[in-house]
């Protein structure tokens, strides 16, 4: 499954997903030339590792809306990208391995 993470990687959820045999691409940012960059047209799961960037969300959706989205963060997520948002993990309860075994 191909995967793309936007934000920081501080559980190293994307050397958990590539053990699980995924593809994982990071984009730093995620802004549409980022999302763009990390191939976000053919990724069939978006995960957000940090809240600051929820915007991103919406874009990434607007480019592939087929796209599952999954949030891997502590905090809340605002309103207008809960609604787009297919799941939402607290890294203080699910590690990243079994993240990357469910998805």
């Amino acid at each position: 499954m191909e995967v793309i993470i936007v934000g920081d990687d501080p559980g190293r959820i994307h050397e958990a997903l590539e053990a699980e045999g995924h593809t994982a691409t990071v984009a730093g940012v995620g802004n549409r030339p980022g999302l763009e960059e990390a191939g976000v047209m053919e990724a069939e799961v978006y995960l957000l590792t940090e809240m600051a960037q929820a915007t991103s969300i919406v874009v990434a959706k607007d480019l592939n809306p087929d796209l599952r989205i999954v949030v891997y963060a502590e905090g809340s997520l605002p309103d207008f990208a809960s609604r787009q948002t297919d799941l939402v993990v607290d890294p203080n309860l699910l590690g990243p391995d079994a993240v990357a075994e469910e998805l």
